[in-house]
């Protein structure tokens, strides 16, 4: 699905439920702040080795937490998704003028494998 479409079932999603006078920029906005706390906490008390096993692990702790992830970031992503619609943004084209821009604050032969801020490149 594109960007559109996913937009699209959302509205399509909240109008069946009579949810729209609920998504305003500040109600979606504090309820994205919510879900990226609750991806944060899944992950919170992990060592860096056990985190990154989330995304490898076929069985066990760590994929049932893998599975609960994608669960949350699909949250992240509807909340988000949602807030860009209220106010208007055009996510696929301030996406793309957002990734331009740091491709020029970021070039690749200054900023390959540093984590520096782009005034300090």
């Amino acid at each position: 699905m594109h960007v559109s479409e996913l937009q699209q079932a959302l509205r399509d999603f909240s109008a069946e439920r009579e949810w729209q006078r609920f998504n305003t920029p500040r109600n979606l906005a504090l309820a994205l702040v919510g879900e990226v706390g609750e991806v944060a906490e899944l992950l919170q008390w992990l060592t860096e080795e056990e985190a990154a096993a989330v995304a490898t692990a076929a069985d066990g702790e760590a994929a049932r937490l893998r599975e609960r992830a994608g669960e949350e970031v699909s949250d992240v992503l509807a909340y988000l998704l949602l807030l860009a619609d209220s106010l208007g943004v055009d996510v696929e084209r301030a996406f793309t003028a957002k990734l331009a821009a740091n491709a020029e604050k970021y070039p690749v032969h200054l900023a390959r494998g540093s984590a520096a801020k782009h005034t300090e490149l």
